[in-house]
């Protein structure tokens, strides 16, 4: 049996909806970020970003390689573990009987896991000692909503110089089959004086504004972010 891949999908909104985009990394050496692909979608929402962003990446590997996905949207987690089954017995409909939003997506979706060897793990977002594959398809998928232009590549570094490439994977949650997500707590951050650390992955604060490794930043009631939006909250 060939060995399972992994991989990790993100989708960006600015403005929910607003300028949109998708992206996946899969993992090269000792599961450090390796390939990966972003894509522009125009205006959309966050969660027809993250659909898509799964769809690409499922697209991106062969059918019959096993594959564990990390992601880190608790709605494209629970539609396709949870939901799906239920929605494709009654003709994509809810079980309010409206329609399935974003439909095509998880149609789409279905086709690609039908007889296929998929694990899907959470992984929290924007934590400081966060998942690596998770930080690089954030950042990933952000950048091309904002420039609205696919990008990709082998080496993230030299795109986006803030990702660590070589750093060692975080704890994260088990991974689960169809049928089940199970959520890790994320490991705290090493704080200084003030409440104050340093990031060790980008991230995005509660401001919108992105903040770089190596930043100081803190604890606010959304996440990590800059100490200034911490202490307006």
């Amino acid at each position: 049996m060939a060995e399972r891949i992994i991989g990790a999908c993100d989708g960006a909104s600015k403005g929910n909806p607003g300028p949109a985009a998708w992206a996946w990394v899969i993992a090269g050496a000792d599961d450090r970020p390796g390939r990966w692909q972003a894509g522009p979608l125009g205006r959309a929402t966050n969660n027809v970003a993250e659909l898509t962003a799964l769809k690409e990446l499922l697209g991106a590997v062969e059918p019959d390689v096993p594959l564990e996905v990390r992601m880190d949207s608790q709605y494209a987690m629970k539609a396709v573990t949870q939901w799906l089954p239920g929605w494709r017995r009654k003709g994509w409909k809810t079980a309010a009987g409206t329609p399935v939003a974003n439909k095509d997506l998880i149609v789409a979706i279905d086709a690609l896991l039908a007889g296929r060897d998929v694990e899907f793990v959470y992984v929290p977002a924007h934590q400081v000692d966060g998942d690596p594959l998770n930080a690089v398809a954030d950042r990933a998928a952000s950048d091309a909503a904002v420039a609205q232009e696919p990008a990709g590549g082998t080496s993230f570094d030299a795109v986006l110089p803030t990702v660590r490439a070589d750093a060692a994977p975080s704890a994260r949650s088990r991974p689960s089959g169809a049928s089940a997500a199970k959520k890790a707590a994320a490991r705290p951050a090493a704080k200084s004086a003030g409440g104050r650390t340093k990031a060790k992955f980008p991230g995005s604060c509660r401001c919108g504004r992105t903040y770089a490794v190596g930043e100081p930043i803190v604890k606010n009631p959304d996440g990590w972010g800059h100490p200034d939006c911490a202490q307006a909250a």
